[in-house]
Order: C-alpha cells, then structure tokens, then sequence
C-alpha cells in the first residue's frame, strides 16, 4: 500500500525560488499545493509551470497559507497519510523530505521537526532573531513541558489525521509553535531529524524586519504561556 504524501507550500512573491522548491521534491509525494499568500509576483505562474496546485489566499500571514491548503485537502476525496510543510524560500533541501516522513512511515512518529542543526546549516542562514527565538521558545518548552524539540522549523512532517485533530487556528506567525504546543498537550508522539539549512533566495519578510521579528516573538512566546497555564 503507498503511503499518500501531500505537500503545503505557503509562498509570498517567491517566483525566484518556487520553481526549485518544487522540482526538488521526491517523487513519493503525490501532490504539491502552494498557496499564494497575495504575491504580487509570478509566483503563481512558475509554481504552475512547475506542476504545483495552485492556490491563492488573499489574507496576509503564514497560517493564514497553511490554513488554506488545508481545507484544499479536506475537500477532496481522497486523504492523505501524511501532510508535509515547507517554505517556499529554498532555504529547505527538498530533496530531505524522504528524511522527515521516514520515522512516520517505518515507526509510526505523529510529528516530526525537520531541526536546522548548527552543523548542517550554512554560515549567516538564520539570522539572530530567528537563533534566539528558537533557543527560548525551546527552552520554555522543555522547561513548562519537559519538551526535547529543539527547533521551531517550518519544514515538519505530521500525519493527517494528527493535523486536523489539532484543530490548528494561528493565523500568522505563530503557526509552528502551536502546531508543536498541542502535539505535547495530546501526547503525540514527536521526533527530530537534522537537515541542512542554506541562505533564502530573497528577504525573508519575517526575520528580515524589525517588525517581522517582534511579531514573530510575540506570538511565539504568547502562545507558550498560554498554554503554559491551561488546564
């Protein structure tokens, strides 16, 4: 029985690195779903022409993108096993994704962190917020929840049903730690994979900025305390 991979790729004026985003995926997924977050490049048109499903989502945010292919997927027919995401930037190695569904499909993992170790990832690729943000929110994690994540990357494997069972709702930047947060309130069971981690092709328009930063670390830590004290 093949085990139906799906890919979300949340993508913002990225038309010079969508295409090989795209074309660097394996060939064990069967189908890839970008969702345009209101580029205003072609990032439709290469992602298209690069056999991508295509969709558009007029509110700005990276949850807003996840969201959206997610309820492409709910619509049609046939489910997937295992919903994959990954940034459009091509700061990712596609070609690990063979790496982050394995633990899925050979141990049965709910989740697992595509983790940007320091020794794979290419000098001056995550800026010090990005570093800094990480190691605290990681930190908390272990701290509030005897977590053992290390990372918040965005280029995660979980299994589909474990997805909609989260009933996931951030609608921006705080997108991975929730998805994280409520995998260790379920008891999922979760692991780690190193990849390599490379310079975006672009701005990153989150850790970039000022503003994107503050933002990111404000949700970020808003939804650790939250659920630090939920019952």
């Amino acid at each position: 029985m093949n085990t139906d991979i799906r890919v979300i790729i949340p993508a913002f004026n990225e038309e010079a690195s969508i295409g090989k985003v795209i074309s660097e995926i394996p060939e064990i997924v069967s189908e890839i779903i970008v969702v345009s977050n209101s580029s205003t490049d072609s990032t439709e048109n290469v992602a298209r022409a690069a056999g991508a499903t295509v969709l558009s989502e007029s509110q700005k945010g990276y949850g807003f993108a996840c969201l959206k292919g997610m309820d492409y997927i709910a619509r049609q027919a046939t489910k997937p096993d295992i919903v994959v995401f990954l940034d459009g930037d091509y700061s990712d190695y596609p070609e690990e994704l063979t790496k982050i569904v394995q633990p899925i499909m050979e141990d049965n993992i709910d989740l697992v962190i595509g983790a940007r170790d320091k020794s794979l990832r290419k000098q001056g690729s995550m800026t010090f917020p990005q570093i800094f943000g990480n190691w605290l929110a990681t930190n908390l994690m272990r701290l509030f929840f005897g977590a053992r994540f290390t990372d918040l990357g965005p280029f995660r494997a979980i299994k589909y049903s474990k997805l909609l069972a989260l009933q996931m709702e951030d609608k921006t930047y705080g997108w991975t730690v929730e998805m994280q947060l409520k995998a260790l309130k379920r008891n999922y069971s979760y692991t780690e994979v190193p990849v390599h981690y490379k310079n975006r092709i672009g701005v990153s328009k989150v850790s970039g900025t000022i503003k994107g930063a503050v933002m990111a670390g404000i949700k970020i830590l808003g939804w650790i305390f939250k659920y630090s004290f939920k019952k």
